[in-house]
């Protein structure tokens, strides 16, 4: 089987995951299991792959996202815990004093917060951060999770420029320059994009108070004070809240990020810490109650688990490429031995670079740029820089384009893209912490990241970093 035909049925399979969910047709676990898992069955029995083959590409898929994994089961563990005992009440009490009925002020904190959070340049820790302080404002000024996830992912998109974020790294390596030197050439546009998110965070303000959000909103007299009233007072006489641990429990909690931040230890083990801390410090050394908490919250962490198990199915089947001795060579592999069996995504991206250079030409980096953000729902972040942008910029040297204009191209526009593709973790953690469907996240997202970036793009020209 040609690798053409192999990067055809890898978008038969991507659009058929994509459509599936769209249509509400089965849960995103069961998509990214179900589909893979024929692909991989045709591709066997055509004779590409081995059953062994296949298994080698599972465990490696399994194997790359294992750790987020844990990050899922204790972050939504500890948040939980962190809700039981009363930590965001008072937090979402000061928050509502500062903004009032301010849905715009809402809106422009969310996107603050976010681009403040993502100085480290982790999706995960930013998602962590973001929307379990964010969420329960959005539900009282009933404004739609939708809307806290979009412009979340948008204030991050433009902080991943940072010189030790993924995106812009992987570009630097590519380009063999210093992650700083290509940091400095994308500064204007990432300012550019700061302004622009804290806008956009506006527009949405507007938008949401257009639909009658707010406390005192249609939306919110269409509901009924008097019950939002009642689950207010129900959830002060929760007999789990902990009032007088407030201060230790916002100390762990800043605990628990600063150790994210720090990045020495894997990302799920403050949680697991901070959860443990937390059950003792709360509730005392009683296993009935500890287990008591843990069941309330099994239900969304295993959704969340599972969603990305299936997701592990996925980015082995269509990430891995093979040696040729059966082992397994990850994305971050830019160029792969002679006798090495490429990726589907690998044989995907060479069918968009032959698609692209007869006609486009000169224009490269424009064209991929408006690309970018469709392509970031079929590709990985490793894929798409180890893999594609190489290729682009062979091709580009044929037509007399420097490498350098393409690479901002795909940085700066595959960035804006980066936390709604359901390719990359961080982004189902996202909207597993919102609880929000990952089609609709994509809905109510994509037009708008797509836009973004094609106006990060153009700004990009106009102060020539990049040619028209």
């Amino acid at each position: 089987m040609s690798n053409v035909v192999v990067g055809i049925l890898g978008l038969i399979t991507i659009v058929a995951i994509v459509v599936t969910l769209f249509r509400s047709k089965t849960q995103p676990a069961i998509a990214f299991i179900v589909f893979p898992a024929i692909l991989g069955l045709i591709l066997v029995i055509a004779g590409r792959y081995s059953f062994a083959n296949l298994a080698t590409m599972i465990k490696s898929g399994f194997s790359s996202t294992g750790p987020t994994a844990a990050l899922f089961v204790f972050s939504v563990l500890y948040f939980g815990i962190m809700t039981d005992a009363g930590m965001f009440d008072v937090i979402i009490g000061k928050l509502m004093k500062l903004v009032g009925d301010n849905v715009i002020g809402v809106a422009v904190v969310t996107a603050i917060i976010a681009l403040v959070g993502h100085l480290d340049g982790g999706g995960a820790s930013t998602f962590c951060i973001v929307v379990p302080a964010m969420l329960p404002v959005y539900k009282r000024m009933h404004m739609r999770p939708t809307t806290l996830l979009r412009i979340a992912v948008l204030a991050m998109g433009v902080l991943n420029l940072m010189p030790w974020a993924g995106p812009t790294m992987r570009a630097a390596s590519v380009l063999g320059i210093e992650a700083g030197s290509l940091w400095q050439t994308l500064l204007p546009i990432q300012i550019f994009g700061i302004v622009l998110s804290l806008a956009h965070a506006v527009l949405a303000g507007f938008q949401e108070k257009r639909r009658g959000a707010g406390l005192h909103g249609k939306l919110a007299q269409t509901e009924g004070v008097i019950e939002m009233e009642e689950q207010v007072q129900e959830q002060k006489e929760n007999e789990l809240a902990r009032p007088k641990l407030f201060i230790f429990n916002v100390l762990l909690t800043l605990a628990v990020i600063a150790m994210l931040i720090w990045d020495v230890f894997p990302s799920y083990v403050p949680f697991m810490l901070g959860l443990s801390l937390a059950l003792f410090v709360n509730y005392g050394l009683s296993a009935k109650m500890h287990k008591k908490l843990i069941n309330l919250h099994a239900g969304p962490a295993l959704m969340m688990c599972s969603t990305l198990m299936g997701a592990a199915v996925l980015m082995g089947i269509l990430t891995t490429s093979l040696g040729a001795d059966g082992k397994a060579i990850g994305a971050k592999v830019m160029e792969l031995p002679a006798d090495a069996i490429p990726s589907v995504v690998r044989c995907l991206a060479g069918i968009v670079s032959d698609i692209l250079p007869a006609a486009l030409g000169q224009h490269l980096p424009l064209i991929i740029g408006i690309l970018s953000v469709p392509l970031a729902l079929a590709f990985d972040t490793d894929s798409y820089f180890y893999g594609m942008l190489p290729v682009m910029i062979g091709i580009g040297q044929a037509f007399g384009v420097n490498a350098l204009p393409i690479a901002v191209a795909m940085v700066v526009c595959r960035n804006c893209a980066t936390f709604i593709s359901p390719m990359v973790p961080a982004t189902l953690l996202g909207t597993g912490l919102a609880e929000v469907d990952i089609k609709d996240h994509i809905k109510a997202s994509f037009l708008y990241v797509w836009g973004f970036s094609i106006l990060c793009m153009i700004f990009a020209a106009i102060v020539g970093i990049m040619p028209l």
